[in-house]
């Protein structure tokens, strides 16, 4: 670098040092030429927070709205940790890792299919909490605390249903929480029991799965090595094989069948 070079960055650096601490004065004389507002000035009114003579509060619609929007943000992980879209994505993982597929069905089907699942599953869950939450606050016949403590209820009780006692029981240990009743726990007991139990059934439900297929891979791999074909892999001669067993016992259908049934559906009470 020359001289004068180093002459002409020198001086770049002293203009925009001058530029940004003008700019600096300039925007603290704006701040002190703004007077500062006085509380009466300051309309908050669509923010309010009203407490009723038995403690509890109500706020106004502008600050249900703004509740409501923010918890549209959770709805992909209420979806996943609260229903039955663990359990579905799961067993549709290790089917496809058992058969051999690497990428079919591809990730799109297999969270397409579990969400329609879900959403199957899930409708008289969701019709309760429309008729018993959604609806009378909709009708102005409750408060929005109201709503959400009603709402709680049936899923609390689809959590309760599909978890196990000891892991109710673990976490409510955990969280220092005693109930006679399990629906009297909270939702930050049920929820991790329940998610915990969704990955246990899940993963007993995709060990049935891998057996049939396991012993194809095996019975497969035994031929070749007996034939002397110890260079052609296994996983390539059986995937046919697979798909046929697969598809012969209508597989799809029984898969099915099997995660309504181990959420209750059809199955006579």
């Amino acid at each position: 670098m020359t001289k004068d070079e180093a002459s002409l960055k020198l001086k770049g650096l002293v203009r925009l040092f001058k530029l940004s601490f003008l700019l600096t004065l300039c925007s603290g004389a704006l701040l002190c030429a703004i007077p500062y507002a006085s509380g009466a000035d300051l309309d908050l009114s669509a923010f309010t927070v009203r407490t009723n003579p038995d403690g509890t509060q109500d706020y106004s619609v502008s600050m249900q709205m703004l509740i409501l929007m923010t918890m549209l943000s959770f709805i992909p992980s209420m979806l996943v940790m609260t229903t039955s879209f663990m359990r579905i994505t799961i067993v549709m993982v290790i089917l496809r890792q058992a058969i051999g597929l690497q990428s079919s069905p591809s990730n799109q089907i297999i969270i397409g299919l579990a969400l329609f699942l879900t959403i199957f599953i899930m409708t008289p869950v969701f019709d309760d909490i429309y008729t018993q939450a959604i609806a009378p606050y909709m009708d102005d016949k409750i408060t929005l605390r109201e709503g959400l403590e009603l709402g709680q209820v049936p899923l609390k009780k689809f959590m309760v249903e599909q978890s196990r006692v000891t892991d109710l029981n673990n976490f409510a240990e955990y969280a220092n929480v005693t109930a006679q009743n399990p629906m009297d726990l909270p939702l930050r007991v049920i929820i991790p029991a329940f998610m915990l139990g969704e990955l246990k059934t899940a993963f007993q439900i995709g060990f049935m799965l891998f057996l049939p297929f396991l012993i194809i891979d095996l019975v497969v791999a035994s031929i070749l090595m007996a034939m002397g074909m110890m260079m052609l892999s296994p996983m390539i001669v059986s995937l046919p094989f697979k798909l046929m067993l697969f598809v012969l016992v209508d597989g799809w259908a029984l898969i099915m069948g099997t995660l309504m049934s181990s959420f209750g559906l059809g199955v006579p009470s």
